[in-house]
C-alpha cells in the first residue's frame, strides 16, 4: 500500500478520500458508520444511475450508441443494456466512457456545495479501474476474504449464480493489486472491528486537513 499521497486538494478545501473495494466486500456498510460520524458522502454508482436517467446529454449519447431500446420511455432498460454489455467488453468500455466523465462534472458540482467539510468521502465501485482515484487525495480498499464475498452476493442477490458471481469479480481489479494502489485498507472479514478501524481512520483524515 502506497502510503503516503500528495495532498491534491486546495488548503481550506476538504480532504477528499475514496472508498472502493470489489463486490461484496462491504464498501456500503463501511460508508454506512462513517455517515453516523455526519462524514459527507457522494456514492458514484448511484449518482450515475440518476444521470442515465436525467442528465438530457448523457441520455442522448447512450441512445446513439446502444439504440432507442435503452430506455423505456423516461427510464432506462436495465436489463436490455446489462445484456449489451455484459459480455462485450468492448461495448461495456463504452459505457464507461460515457457514463464516467458525466459522473466526474456532477462529482465537481458537489464538491463545491460541501467545500466546507472537514473531509469528504467519495465511494465507488470502479474508483480505481476508472481512474477517477487519481484526482482524490486519500483510498481506501474495503478488503473481504473470497469466499466470504461469494456468500454475501448469494443472499444479497439470490438471482445470481454462482459461475455468474464469479464473472462479476473477475471483471474488477484483484485484491493484490488493489492494495499496490490505495494509501489504507478496512479488513471486513467478520473477525476484527469494521467500527474501530474506520474511527481509526477518521482521526488519521481530520489530522491531515488541519
Amino acid at each position: 500500500m502506497n502510503q503516503i499521497r500528495l495532498r491534491l486538494s486546495m488548503p481550506g478545501s476538504p480532504l477528499q478520500v475514496g472508498i472502493t473495494g470489489g463486490i461484496g466486500a462491504g464498501k456500503s456498510i463501511i460508508c454506512r458508520i462513517f455517515s453516523t460520524l455526519r462524514i459527507k458522502q457522494y456514492n458514484a454508482d448511484l449518482r450515475a444511475r440518476w444521470l442515465m436517467e436525467n442528465d438530457e446529454e448523457l441520455i442522448s449519447m447512450l441512445k446513439s450508441e446502444f439504440g432507442n431500446k435503452t430506455y423505456h420511455g423516461d427510464k432506462l432498460n436495465r436489463d436490455f443494456l446489462a445484456q449489451a454489455v455484459f459480455k462485450n467488453e468492448e461495448q461495456l468500455a463504452k459505457l464507461n466512457e460515457l457514463v464516467h466523465p458525466r459522473v466526474g462534472i456532477d462529482y465537481a458540482n458537489w464538491l463545491r456545495t460541501n467545500s466546507g467539510e472537514v473531509y469528504v468521502i467519495k465511494e465507488a465501485a470502479l474508483l480505481l479501474e476508472s481512474g477517477s482515484y487519481k484526482n482524490l487525495d486519500f483510498i481506501v480498499n474495503v478488503y473481504s476474504p473470497f469466499d466470504l464475498r461469494i456468500k454475501r452476493i448469494q443472499k444479497r442477490d439470490p438471482f445470481r449464480s454462482r459461475t455468474e458471481i464469479e464473472s462479476i469479480i473477475s471483471k474488477q481489479f484483484s485484491d493484490e493489486k488493489r492494495k499496490e494502489m490505495v494509501n489504507d485498507e478496512i479488513v471486513n472479514d467478520e473477525s476484527q472491528s469494521i467500527i474501530l478501524q474506520v474511527l481509526d481512520l477518521d482521526e488519521k483524515f481530520r489530522s491531515m486537513n488541519l
